[in-house]
């Protein structure tokens, strides 16, 4: 009959329909890891801010006028493979002379009046730089195989006055620092930033406050991204 809802002779019954229920995700925890992402980035961002701020400064503003020292630009990164050693001949990687300043002379082992003269200043000027001289490693590079004089190893090695002593074959060092023209390697200080990267040179004989003063200005800019004592 026409419009009937019985079901055809034979025929199976129809199954009820059926609903799952699946449980929806909670907003909340959304929210809250859209937020650790944010507060992760943040600290990211903070951390990495005084490095891009010293940077921009010195390799985009550039203030060539205030700077006693010549900036080296661009930097020149310390290789990773360099033969450094001690003086009792341990091989010393260049990648534990990260993360601090170095203010570095390169002078024989022999190290005459001059050399001596230079250690002096170099110690000189690392004192003058009050609370903030613990941010910054003094260090000696000598390209020969040589000893220094015993008494001249134990002045350096006084409490507040110690200097990393380092061998480094001549023609790495040669690869990697650079003298101005005319010049020597034992004829400049050179100052490396806390990432292992030469960036700037100042005569072997400078006049300390102007000299300090590029290194109070390297300080100030990098405050944050360097560890105080090696």
């Amino acid at each position: 009959m026409s419009g009937s809802n019985s079901s055809a002779p034979g025929s199976a019954s129809p199954e009820p329909l059926s609903f799952a229920v699946h449980s929806l995700p909670d907003p909340r925890v959304a929210t809250r890891q859209r937020a650790g992402r944010w507060k992760m980035l943040l600290v990211l961002a903070l951390c990495a801010a005084p490095v891009v701020a010293s940077y921009f400064t010195f390799y985009v503003i550039k203030p060539h006028g205030s700077a006693y020292g010549e900036l080296i630009t661009p930097a020149v990164e310390m290789p990773a493979d360099l033969p450094l050693s001690d003086l009792q001949g341990q091989a010393v990687t260049a990648a534990s002379l990260h993360g601090q300043w170095l203010l570095a002379v390169v002078q024989p082992a022999a190290c005459g009046a001059a050399c001596e003269r230079q250690l002096y200043v170099q110690r000189q000027l690392r004192e003058m730089l009050g609370k903030e001289r613990d941010r910054v490693d003094k260090l000696w590079l000598i390209p020969d195989d040589a000893r220094p004089r015993a008494e001249l190893l134990a002045a350096l090695v006084q409490k507040g006055a110690e200097v990393t002593v380092l061998r480094l074959p001549r023609e790495r060092l040669e690869g990697w620092l650079k003298p101005a023209a005319g010049k020597t390697l034992a004829d400049h200080f050179y100052v490396v930033d806390p990432m292992g990267r030469w960036m700037l040179r100042a005569p072997g004989e400078p006049e300390p406050r102007k000299f300090k003063a590029d290194l109070d200005k390297l300080l100030r800019a990098s405050a944050g991204w360097d560890a105080a004592g090696r």
